[in-house]
């Protein structure tokens, strides 16, 4: 997957299982940017199924679930860094 692809906001949607106006909350929440009008990027998809992973599984409120996010994430490019 590369994050110069794009999504449109209907199959963003659909492959996250959200009605148009969850997507419009997470926006609202800072949690979701779009890099064009009605346009994500295609990497969105997988760091939101996690957020949405951890809301469902473990009930982290979703800032606090895109804080962890976050968190793995840059622990991920730490370590590929990493000599």
């Amino acid at each position: 997957m590369n994050a110069s692809e794009r999504i449109t906001r209907d199959e963003l949607a659909r492959a996250l299982g959200l009605h148009p106006a969850g997507l419009d909350r997470l926006i609202r929440l800072g949690l979701l940017e779009p890099v064009a009008p009605d346009e994500f990027e295609v990497t969105t998809v997988v760091r939101l199924r996690r957020v949405l992973r951890l809301r469902g599984d473990l009930g982290v409120n979703l800032v606090g679930a895109a804080i962890i996010v976050d968190l793995v994430e840059k622990l991920d490019r730490l370590e590929r860094d990493r000599p």
